[in-house]
């Protein structure tokens, strides 16, 4: 089956449904592809312990308020739950159970989308907002692990169910490792953290008062844009090294008897070695270190640079007009992979797009 849309937004989770959204109010006619069964299982699918540590105000997608309480911040299912009344609200059309195996631009043409199942949509424009964590990354190293080592990587990570018995090692100390760490320590684990500490916010966010300054904090970050020498400074460090704690603190890890390590640097007769020559024992090893995006379906010349990443400004794919990207790390600002910065940069793609001649996008 084939069908022809103006454009195609590829995912459908909250940088997906805010593009939607923002292309209903240009009266566009569009259509949402995503491979999972449900608007919003992309964080219903995260480990299970997880609760974001953005303020309400900064939370909520336009148009409509996320119900949890003024100071709460919601599990992963609940984001879920409410990505999914999102897109009832404003009555987006998504399809479902549909993955992308092939985005194709033929010369002189308009978009073309292979679907899994065989059909073919064709597109004037495309939106892709899969998300900047679909890949999982792990050191050359790992797999010189003793076979006996049960590895996983923090995007397959559920639950404790899923530590072996015994000592465990995560890797990577940032936001994820660190919330990693302390449920398998809460679970009788004995636990090292290993890896450089990305510095931490300084105050308790699951606080009234916390929740306010961190509020300011967050405004902070947001204005902090590609725009500025300091920006464009911050951009490359996060890219490389991730974003600081929000929620956990070195105090409370050592209160909760996690060993902290610098990197984790080789594998020496199976087991796990620090960059000064420490063994780690460990019976699980979890990978908390870092992932990208997957493109590989992107099948356009210069569109996918050889990081991985999307060849773009402030979203707009460099030498190919009418293709964009809304989610991506430092889009435009630290805020840009985030739900409080996608937002302005869906905002600014939509802008573009709608105010491109549609006789050059569907011919360029």
């Amino acid at each position: 089956m084939s069908t022809i849309t103006e454009t195609a937004v590829i995912g459908a989770g909250a940088a997906g449904l805010i593009v939607g959204m923002r292309l209903a109010q240009h009266g566009e006619r569009f259509e949402l592809f995503d491979e999972h069964a449900r608007v919003g299982d992309s964080w219903r699918e995260r480990y299970r312990s997880l609760r974001l540590f953005t303020p309400r105000p900064f939370l909520s997608l336009p148009g409509l308020c996320i119900d949890e309480g003024r100071f709460a911040y919601p599990t992963g299912v609940q984001m879920g739950d409410y990505l999914e009344r999102y897109a009832r609200h404003f009555a987006l059309p998504v399809r479902s159970s549909t993955r992308i195996v092939s985005l194709t631009r033929p010369r002189d043409s308009r978009f073309r989308l292979e679907l899994e199942n065989g059909d073919v949509v064709t597109a004037e424009r495309v939106v892709v907002t899969t998300g900047a964590h679909r890949i999982a990354v792990v050191p050359p190293f790992a797999s010189e692990l003793d076979p006996s080592i049960r590895q996983l990587h923090s995007l397959d990570y559920r639950g404790p169910e899923q530590f072996a018995a015994g000592p465990v090692l995560v890797v990577g100390a940032a936001n994820s490792g660190t919330d990693i760490a302390l449920e398998a320590a809460r679970s009788s684990h004995g636990v090292t953290l290993a890896g450089r500490h990305p510095g931490h916010v300084p105050v308790d966010i699951d606080t009234p008062i916390g929740n306010l300054l961190a509020g300011v904090f967050i405004s902070r970050l947001r204005r902090m844009t590609i725009d500025s020498p300091k920006g464009r400074a911050m951009r490359k460090a996060v890219l490389t090294h991730g974003v600081m704690l929000v929620r956990n603190k070195p105090a409370a890890l050592d209160r909760a008897g996690v060993v902290q390590l610098g990197r984790i640097a080789r594998v020496e007769a199976g087991r796990p070695v620090t960059a000064d020559g420490r063994v780690v024992e460990a019976t699980t090893v979890v990978w908390c270190t870092g992932s990208r995006p997957d493109l590989g379906w992107i099948d356009i010349d210069g569109v996918v640079g050889p990081d991985g990443r999307p060849v773009e400004e402030r979203g707009l794919a460099s030498g190919c007009p009418g293709l964009a990207f809304v989610g991506m790390p430092f889009q435009y600002s630290v805020a840009s992979e985030t739900l409080m910065g996608m937002d302005r940069d869906a905002e600014y793609v939509v802008d573009a797009l709608s105010r491109a001649p549609r006789a050059a996008v569907a011919n360029a």
